[in-house]
């Protein structure tokens, strides 16, 4: 079955990835993925119905961030990491420190906070 829905290299474009990337659930997804490799689509860890969950799934495939491929009636989903860091070098790894950054704030560790001492380093 080939690609659904993938662009070709040259035809992601940065607004796209940008606009996709801005979601909170579709970083969610971009990071789980970064951290364990090509995961099952069911296999994602979200908090969203799983009629939502494709809808933010396409908008990550359409934008030529990820890769879903079928196996039999699974899907596998993985990042399209050597095509964006060629169009749009260091892009990912800002985008995902950042993210990584929100969420340790999130949790409240002080080492991360505006308030933390001065000297704190992350």
């Amino acid at each position: 079955m080939p690609n659904l829905d993938e662009p070709e290299r040259s035809e992601i474009e940065l607004g796209a990835v940008l606009h996709a990337l801005s979601d909170p659930t579709r970083l969610a997804v971009v990071r789980q993925i970064e951290s364990d490799g090509e995961r099952l689509c069911g296999a994602l860890m979200v908090e969203v119905a799983k009629s939502t969950l494709s809808q933010h799934l396409r908008v990550l495939r359409e934008a030529g961030i990820t890769r879903t491929r079928a196996r039999g009636n699974q899907r596998w989903v993985s990042l399209r990491r050597d095509d964006l860091d060629e169009l749009f070098p260091g892009l990912l790894d800002v985008v995902l420190r950042a993210a990584e950054r929100h969420c340790r704030n999130a949790a409240g560790h002080p080492a991360d906070r505006a308030d933390a001492p001065a000297g704190a380093t992350p």
